[in-house]
């Protein structure tokens, strides 16, 4: 006959597991309501448990931040899944609006990331590697640009300023527009890139 102590234990587990959800499902609602630097003691007060339960999962806050990452990055990177097809300015136009409700998702963990790089290699680390993601979506979005020649360069660049995140952001949080408004600019932007590119 079975002894009794395991589903004990097993009940212990779930316990823990819960605790541990809780405290990054408390970390991503502070960054995304913008508190962008929580502290463990707000991160601990979201969850409902004491300040020494996060350290308990977590060795530091950079650990924690790290789950948070884990926790997003499915959603953040089915919304840039899609290559865009069709013609030049169509593609360019559909990465736009593909970019736009990406970041609109991603803005405030990306606004915490940039305000924390100074202090943390692993933000550092996730920064660089969604760099990296964005810019071979680009490349896979636009494969003539990588022949393109050195008059064909400064279009990708400018195309690659419109849509990147920095772009976005200052439509956002500089210029206080709307989602709305901010993905309508980037993409009249993309589509005064590509008609200069056909005028030459």
């Amino acid at each position: 006959m079975p002894s009794l102590p395991a589903p004990q234990t097993d009940g212990r587990a779930l316990r823990s597991e819960r605790s541990r959800e809780a405290l990054v499902s408390a970390l991503v609602e502070l960054v995304g309501e913008g508190k962008l630097v929580p502290t463990a003691q707000q991160v601990a007060e979201r969850a409902g448990v004491g300040i020494r339960t996060v350290f308990r999962h977590f060795k530091d806050m950079e650990s924690l931040f790290s789950a948070m990452a884990d926790a997003l990055r499915a959603d953040f990177e089915s919304l840039l899944a899609a290559a865009p097809v069709g013609s030049f300015e169509e593609r360019a136009v559909r990465l736009a609006r593909q970019r736009a409700e990406a970041y609109e998702f991603i803005a405030p963990y990306e606004r915490s990331t940039r305000v924390q790089l100074w202090r943390s290699e692993f933000l550092r680390q996730e920064h660089s590697r969604w760099a990296r993601k964005l810019r071979a979506g680009f490349q896979t979005a636009f494969p003539e640009i990588a022949e393109a020649s050195s008059t064909g360069a400064d279009i990708a660049d400018a195309l690659e300023m419109a849509l990147s995140f920095s772009s976005w952001d200052r439509l956002r949080s500089e210029q206080k527009l709307s989602a709305r408004r901010s993905a309508e600019a980037m993409e009249l932007a993309v589509r005064a890139i590509v008609q200069l590119s056909e005028r030459r």
